[in-house]
């Protein structure tokens, strides 16, 4: 093993081999015949959404090969839920004219028709088939009036493709579900200024033979209470998502009130910032297949509850990350999939075929097929490190959790009394959680010498709601104390140079990187994606989903404009003395490109390292994969130009402009 200082060290993991063999993967769902559907992100077609299928004898097939083709819906701006499988068809949103399309499943050729009109201005998304009445029940979001789009629950009739709306009192929805008996309809509804995460409501009424809604009533939900994921048993019995004990377990209905099916100091969902998430399913015999996470192990579970009893027996898999879940019984095989990943492995979309339920609980990890996997790439373990779940204090005497990856590369290591550069991960939302999930991205960190620290600052999720509550009306305050305190906390441990600390994040992510720079003299370097500068911008130019966050992160715009001011970057630039990097797509419809632009200018003027690489038709995150290699080779190269270290950008990428 050689010794040498980070910038010399030589790794398999390159940008191109990240982009080049890999692919996103997601929305697993098993049809009626056994077949399976997901669908695929591919960096080297432009970041195009692919639907893929893989039939009952196992032959695997895009089902859409047409590379004009996108499934993408634009709902809310973060999408999900865009496609559902009926019988012999899919139905999915294309991201182009954001029309809803059928594509056969039972056609050679995959064919693909039209089923929305042309220049309507709506948007679709989470579907459920209402066969029994030849329509889609989704989320509409109509853009075809000045204004403020309105979210309404609404059909779609599978010959004429005209649109009627169903419900449509509130702000948001999200989750329309039909019983299997087609008289009953479940949504989940919030309103302003609320997250879905805050205060949300979960809804039924009774469907009338013409498919019209009444007798609508609350079944959960309110003041302090976050539902989700509406599920209906076989029985025509409804479950649910609930935090009102402060944790994310499941409900059932009885009588027209809630009652626990299992309760613990876990997570069963997660926040809904996408549409379409499915945490849990019912199994044929009425137990119910779940994925949590147990904030006192790293990872997820999965496990099969007594709905009865409340009993969770956790199952043998080789993961420790789970997508959505999908469960199908075709003939006498009881089939499940999901997203699988663990620290160690690349996520596959993965299946498993068992007799019962109760094979389902004593099967073994190795029985879990791997359908398709996000990379082809083949690394050595030498090159790969693991994760270790650390709790740590912080301010006001309370304690916050980070995933610590030290660096690791088989054939180098640092000289005698060097520790290594740290690079603090901050996850978007901010109402969201770091993945334990394998991650090339930080692989590529890790085998170069660097050391990471992903935080999940108070306000994340996966601790309860307490735990998320942290952030409320302190954003910009909590979690930059909680990312500055474990980047000093490893370094007093002699886990990370303490003149060598680097952080960056994306969206929310961006903001308190940024934020870190300007208020507290921690870090020697940082990195923006798309992130946010300007909290008044971001309050006064943003999309409908995200346009009252802030009232609970920061508080009610106008009326707290002081506070907008004070905790934003990008009036506190005489306060940087780091040197900070930009990278944003012109595009972004989320955080606006001129936060990352006024940035860049205004740390210039001042004579501060840094560099602006804007991305030509991006969005809120970078999907081509030339964007993708040019934002991390980019920011290596950047932190080598401001730490010192030897760092070149790979032939044939355009250059980084660094300036001062």
């Amino acid at each position: 093993m050689t010794e040498a200082p980070v910038g010399d060290w030589k790794s398999p993991i390159s940008s191109e081999l990240i982009v080049s063999q890999s692919i996103r993967l997601g929305s697993p769902i098993i049809a009626q015949d056994g077949s399976l559907v997901w669908s695929e992100g591919r960096p080297t077609e432009g970041g195009r959404q692919v639907l893929v299928r893989r039939t009952s004898d196992g032959q695997i097939e895009d089902i859409l090969s047409d590379p004009a083709f996108n499934a993408r819906t634009r709902v809310h701006e973060y999408g999900g839920g865009e496609y559902v499988v009926s019988k012999d068809a899919v139905y999915f949103s294309n991201f182009k004219d954001q029309r809803l399309y059928k594509a056969s499943l039972t056609s050679k050729t995959c064919d693909l028709q039209p089923l929305t009109a042309e220049d309507s201005k709506l948007r679709f998304a989470d579907a459920v088939a209402d066969l029994k009445r030849n329509r889609l029940i989704l989320v509409c979001e109509d853009h075809s009036k000045e204004g403020e789009a309105v979210n309404t629950i609404s059909s779609v009739d599978l010959d004429s493709g005209k649109t009627a709306v169903l419900a449509g009192s509130h702000d948001f929805v999200a989750a329309p579900r039909l019983s299997p008996d087609g008289s009953q309809l479940a949504w989940v509804a919030w309103d302003h200024p609320n997250m879905p995460w805050d205060d949300s409501m979960l809804y039924v009424a009774q469907v009338a033979t013409d498919g019209s809604l009444s007798s609508t009533r609350k079944v959960a939900g309110g003041k302090d209470e976050s539902v989700s994921q509406p599920v209906w048993t076989p029985k025509n019995e409804l479950l649910f998502i609930s935090d009102c004990t402060g944790w994310w377990n499941i409900y059932r209905e009885v009588s027209g009130k809630a009652e626990a099916v299992v309760t613990r100091a876990a997570e069963f969902a997660g926040p809904a910032w996408m549409f379409g998430s499915r945490s849990y399913q019912v199994l044929p015999d009425g137990r119910l297949l779940v994925e949590y996470a147990d904030p006192a192990r790293a990872g997820g579970s999965l496990a099969v509850v007594d709905s009865v009893s409340g009993t969770l027996i956790d199952l043998h898999t080789p993961f420790t990350s789970f997508g959505s879940l999908s469960v199908a019984e075709v003939g006498d095989k009881l089939l499940v999939a999901t997203v699988g990943g663990s620290s160690q492995k690349p996520s596959a979309v993965a299946l498993l075929e068992v007799g019962s339920v109760d094979e389902l609980i004593k099967s073994e990890a190795h029985q879990w097929q791997s359908i398709r996997l996000s990379t082809k790439s083949q690394v050595e373990e030498g090159y790969l490190t693991e994760p270790v779940t650390v709790e740590y204090p912080t301010d006001n005497s309370q304690t916050a959790f980070m995933n610590y990856y030290p660096p690791k590369n088989q054939d180098y290591q640092l000289p005698p009394g060097q520790t290594p550069p740290l690079l603090v991960k901050i996850h978007g939302g901010p109402t969201s959680q770091a993945s334990t999930a394998f991650n090339l991205g930080y692989q590529y960190w890790t085998s170069r010498g660097f050391a990471i620290a992903d935080v999940n600052y108070g306000g994340s999720t996966g601790y309860g709601r307490e735990y998320r509550n942290r952030l409320r009306r302190n954003w910009g305050i909590v979690d930059v104390a909680d990312c500055s305190n474990a980047a000093k906390h490893l370094a007093k441990q002699g886990k990370a140079d303490e003149k060598r600390l680097c952080i960056d994040g994306g969206s929310a992510g961006g903001y308190t990187t940024l934020a870190c720079l300007a208020f507290r003299d921690v870090f020697s370097a940082g990195a923006s994606h798309y992130g946010v500068a300007d909290l008044e911008l971001l309050a006064q130019d943003t999309h409908k989903f995200e346009s009252r966050y802030l009232d609970q992160l920061i508080g009610p715009y106008p009326a707290d404009k002081q506070t907008y001011v004070e905790r934003s970057p990008i009036h506190s630039l005489k306060k940087f003395t780091a040197p900070t990097a930009f990278f944003q797509g012109t595009e972004d419809q989320v955080v606006p490109p001129n936060q990352a632009t006024e940035m860049y200018k205004g740390l210039k003027k001042q004579g501060i390292t840094t560099a602006l690489v804007m991305f030509e038709g991006e969005q809120h995150g970078f999907r081509q994969a030339t964007n993708i290699r040019r934002a991390l080779d980019g920011e290596f190269f950047f932190y080598g130009k401001a730490l010192g270290f030897n760092a070149t950008m790979p032939e044939g990428l355009e250059p980084i402009e660094v300036v001062n």
